[in-house]
């Protein structure tokens, strides 16, 4: 098993990174490999809806995007964690999600997906909420906490105090991996629930 974490922090050793070292420490008690991929710190532009990607099956920007997507189809799971910057993620956050998911040429589907905010105080929710709709357009289950998937901290190291959301970080990197199994026994034991309707895209403009 093997799980992908974006840092979307462009902060070395920042708050988005501790809290990516406890899902880490725990991803690593149960047996399961990661690796860290830290965009926040590059020069990540947004999409410019050229349709190379459908074509090449890759983003026509030679970027880190799409040495992610070469990692994302031999992992089981993937991990977000962006800043919040004006009560929502990032903007390399955004770029990079936006060209990652639309032009991955390889199936999302069952994989795990979990996110994380990080703020100062205000904007985690609704950053959260942004994350999460990611994974449900491609068809990824998302793995949950006992609470929102947030953590708060400014300067670094701040976010140590925040007992709660590590505890959190470690909880959703547990239940990543269980479901993760899971979804692999289920794989094996259940091919017929695999089997799905041939997809209808459907649009609201008459003819």
């Amino acid at each position: 098993m093997k799980v992908l974490i974006i840092n979307g922090s462009p902060r070395n050793g920042g708050n988005c990174s501790i809290l990516i070292d406890e899902m880490v420490k725990q991803f690593n008690e149960v047996d399961v490999e990661t690796e860290v991929l830290v965009i926040g710190n590059k020069p990540l532009p947004g999409c410019i809806a050229c349709g190379y990607c459908h074509e090449h099956g890759e983003c026509v920007r030679k970027d880190i995007v799409n040495e992610a997507a070469k990692k994302l189809a031999d992992s089981d799971g993937l991990v977000v964690v962006s800043p919040v910057y004006f009560g929502s993620p990032n903007g390399t956050v955004i770029s990079f999600l936006d060209r990652l998911f639309y032009s991955a040429n390889c199936s999302m589907k069952y994989k795990v997906g979990a996110a994380f905010a990080v703020a100062r105080r205000g904007g985690t929710t609704a950053s959260f909420d942004m994350l999460n709709k990611y994974f449900t357009i491609r068809g990824m289950p998302v793995a949950s906490g006992d609470y929102w998937n947030n953590g708060f901290g400014r300067e670094k190291g701040e976010i140590k105090q925040d007992l709660e959301g590590l505890r959190n970080a470690r909880t959703v990197a547990k239940r990543m991996a269980f479901l993760m199994r899971a979804i692999r026994d289920g794989k094996k034991n259940y091919p017929d629930l695999l089997e799905e309707e041939p997809r209808v895209a459907t649009h609201f403009i008459g003819n």
